[in-house]
Formats: C-alpha cells, structure tokens, sequence
C-alpha cells in the first residue's frame, strides 16, 4: 500500500512550481489532495485527477493571510473528505522579491511579505488543529529555506520569515503533541521552481552558480529533489519525529 493511501492533505500555494509538484506526489502516494491557492489551482487538480486515477481533489482559492479564509480552507475540506490529516504550508512570497540593502526594504514590503510567509502558517495551523485533535492525529508540515541558516544578504525581510517559521514550529509542537500532532519544518536550498526560473536574468543566474557552488553535490536543486523528505514527513514514518528541521539542499548547509 502506498505511504498516504487514503490520506487528506492539504497544499498551500499549489497552483504552480514547488506547491504543484508537492500536491501530485502526495497523490501518486494515493492521498485525496486539495490544492489551495490565491490563483486559480484547477488546472493542476485536473492534471492530478486525470494521471492518478482513484485520487480525489479539492481545489480552492485561499489567501493565507486572512483569518476567515483559512477557516473556510479547513471547513471545506472537512465538508468533502470528512477529515484532514495532512497541511503543507507552502504559500510564500519568494519569486518576485527583488533582493537589495535591508535599508531599502520599505515598511509596507516588509508587512505585506509577513502577511503571507509567517502569518499565513501561523493562521493555516490555527484552523487546521482543532480538527486534527478531534482526530488525535495529524502532520503539520512548515516550509522554511536553507538561507535561515546562512543568513543570507540582501533579503532580510525572507529570510527573517523563514526563520520566524523554525520557531513557529518548534513551539507549536510542544502545544500539540498530546494530541498526537506532527509539526515539523522541511528547509530546501535554492530551488529552480517556475518563478525562480523565470526571474533568472544576468545577475541571478551569476548568484545561482554561487549557490551551487557552496554545495556537496555541484547542480541545481529541482522540486523534485524535495519530495522524498515531503512524503517521509506527511507519512507514517515520522510519526515519532517533530519540532524538527530537515534540510534538503545538496550540501549546502549542515544543520
């Protein structure tokens, strides 16, 4: 039987890149899968539904960073499935940022960014938990970045969220374990998702050699590469394991 067969889990920020490809691994493990989004998520839900027969999805437009939307997330889901066993906070603001002197960084940036990266995981859990406990049993997984560890220049506002999501989650783990809650973090290195790929002009594609060059294994970091940590962390073989940061990034860092 495959590692989520059966299993509820929910993807934030699935409507392309890294959020796709997390939402059609978890279905290719069997797990009904609903793809949540502030763009439209139907185009991967029906590519989800047409190459993984039997897979059930839900696709929803959801910004993060309101209160009321991820309750109505939750509500949803539950309305259809009956259940939620698995939230993946993936929802972030990354690809478009224009990195630059944290004294650059303007106050409304700085805010709109939180909105999405530390309070919209902080809202996905709050509207997730209460259903979990009913159920005594759940996978929290917070999506950080490796630059947390690095402290990373020039995107400060980022790579403070991303920090923001380590302590998040260790704190929340420690409310929840007697419930029988996973919470962990999954922390990858620079990933050549769709946006990022986009955005490569001149001087990106000079800090993406650096990037790879810091690492043990020399090459890009794809999707792909994350999805074994994914399904390890959304199954049943981590179900002793939480507070905890795994760290996928060729090398790069050694936490």
């Amino acid at each position: 039987m495959s590692r989520l067969a059966d299993k509820v889990c929910v993807v934030t920020g699935a409507a392309q890149g890294i959020g796709a490809v997390y939402a059609k691994a978890m279905a290719q493990e069997e797990a009904n899968v609903v793809v949540t989004d502030i763009d439209d998520c139907s185009r991967v839900a029906a590519d989800i539904e047409k190459n993984y027969p039997g897979v059930e999805t839900l696709s929803l437009r959801t910004d993060v960073s309101d209160e009321q939307a991820c309750l109505d997330l939750v509500a949803e889901t539950v309305k259809k499935f009956g259940r939620l066993d698995v939230l993946v906070s993936n929802a972030a603001i990354f690809g478009t940022i224009v990195p630059g002197p944290f004294e650059e960084i303007s106050v409304e940036d700085w805010d709109k960014l939180m909105a999405v990266n530390v309070r919209g995981p902080f809202l996905c859990a709050k509207a997730a938990v209460p259903q979990m406990r009913r159920q005594q049993s759940g996978k929290i997984i917070n999506i950080a970045s490796g630059t947390l560890f690095k402290g990373t220049p020039n995107m400060l506002h980022y790579v403070t969220s991303k920090g923001a999501i380590l302590a998040m989650t260790r704190s929340i783990s420690r409310e929840v374990g007697n419930d029988n809650i996973c919470v962990n973090t999954l922390a990858p290195g620079f990933t050549l998702s769709e946006k990022v790929i986009e955005g490569l002009d001149d001087k990106a594609n000079a800090s993406r050699v650096a990037v790879v060059n810091t690492r043990a294994f020399k090459r890009d970091q794809l999707p792909e590469d994350l999805i074994g940590a994914l399904i390890f962390l959304a199954s049943s073989d981590s179900d002793f394991m939480t507070g905890q940061c795994i760290v996928i990034d060729g090398g790069s860092v050694n936490h």
